[in-house]
């Protein structure tokens, strides 16, 4: 077997994002989404333990041996920083490791909506990138984070699993706390986040109740809090953060939901016509409207009120993806695949426009 070394600076030169080490399959790299097997000899358990061996940091082997899957972050000198995941198949160590790049990117890097600049200099509240796994979530909150801290001075504290992007400081002092490393968990790192005066906190995802109810609390005495949460859609999010909790505590929730939600930046890859990918974001703000669709408990007119929302920075998926097939950027076969209303995005492309969100919203 070639050194994982060899693997990782061939998996960057390729422009890779993801490696996968398995027993019995040679290296596998997704690049550009799709799954490219290498062509070098099949992993055998034995690789596989030695490359455990070697990059499994200490203060992570006994969360491994015990539980037999462990998240970590890994540094390979002179090729780059990875996100690695080991988890054992059939007794054997299995590894996904993602690339993450050195140079943290701005919103025009990535095609990300203009809007995005506003959102960051919300003053406090509560803003989440939302998506499937490997749609660019991390990424988005690394490009916010150095919005701010590129633009304004602030006390910014990350609690991560692992760290992924490096910041320095720029204009703002930026913590970066590793579950794990600098703090034994999400629920320890946050329950003392408050005393080492932020004005900003990310958090690398919401998991539960409790991380939900820090950020929570965090926004309520006026600070920003930024998260990631795996949902399809951005109405969707609200529903599964009230999932988080019993149903005799979700009315509760839902208010305080409404009250400190400020944003939530939803998004999926689309391949590219130029090679590579694009961000369609799904975007909604907490608008009078919004907020009082979530007070009444009325969450399945999240959509429309989205649709209608253009004008304040809003838009759908369907409305993201029509303007990225208009721009020439994606194919119109790929927007369809990618819509939350293929039908209706057909209809637009012939110039038929429903106000149908609009009647959903007067009933």
């Amino acid at each position: 077997m070639s050194s994982l070394r060899e693997l990782l600076t061939a998996a960057v030169a390729q422009g890779a994002a993801d490696i996968h080490l398995k027993p019995g399959q040679p290296p596998i790299f997704r690049i550009h989404g799709e799954l490219v097997p290498q062509n070098y000899q099949p992993l055998t358990p034995a690789n596989l333990e030695a490359i455990a061996g070697d990059i499994i940091p200490l203060h992570i082997r006994k969360q491994y041996e015990a539980n037999h899957e462990a998240d970590f972050s890994h540094q390979e000198d002179r090729v780059g920083r990875f996100r690695a995941t080991v988890f054992n198949t059939q007794m054997v160590p299995s590894f996904a490791l993602r690339y993450v790049k050195t140079k943290i990117p701005s919103f025009s890097d990535l095609g990300l909506p203009p809007i995005l600049q506003k959102i960051a200099m919300f003053p406090r509240g509560i803003v989440l990138a939302a998506g499937t796994t490997g749609s660019g979530k991390s990424t988005t909150l690394a490009a916010l984070i150095q919005s701010i801290n590129q633009t304004v001075r602030r006390r910014i504290i990350t609690i991560e699993d692992p760290v992924e992007f490096l910041f320095s400081d720029d204009q703002s002092i930026l913590s970066q706390r590793e579950v794990g490393l600098d703090t034994p968990s999400f629920g320890d790192g946050l329950r003392h986040v408050l005393r080492q005066d932020p004005d900003v906190i990310m958090i690398g995802e919401m998991r539960d109740a409790e991380s939900f109810t820090a950020a929570l609390q965090a926004s309520e005495t006026g600070h920003l809090i930024f998260s990631t949460l795996h949902t399809d859609n951005a109405g969707q999010s609200v529903a599964r953060i009230l999932n988080f909790f019993p149903p005799s505590q979700r009315d509760q929730i839902r208010m305080s939901l409404a009250t400190n939600l400020q944003a939530v930046i939803c998004q999926r890859l689309v391949p590219a016509i130029q090679g590579g990918v694009l961000p369609a974001v799904e975007i909604m703000l907490t608008t009078p409207t919004v907020r009082k669709l979530m007070e009444k408990n009325v969450l399945e007119k999240l959509p429309a009120a989205i649709e209608t929302g253009v004008e304040d920075g809003m838009q759908t998926f369907n409305q993201a993806v029509y303007a990225l097939i208009k721009g020439g950027l994606i194919s119109e076969q790929n927007g369809l695949q990618y819509a939350s209303n293929p039908e209706a995005l057909k209809m637009n492309l012939k110039g038929i426009f429903l106000d149908e969100a609009r009647r959903i919203l007067s009933t």
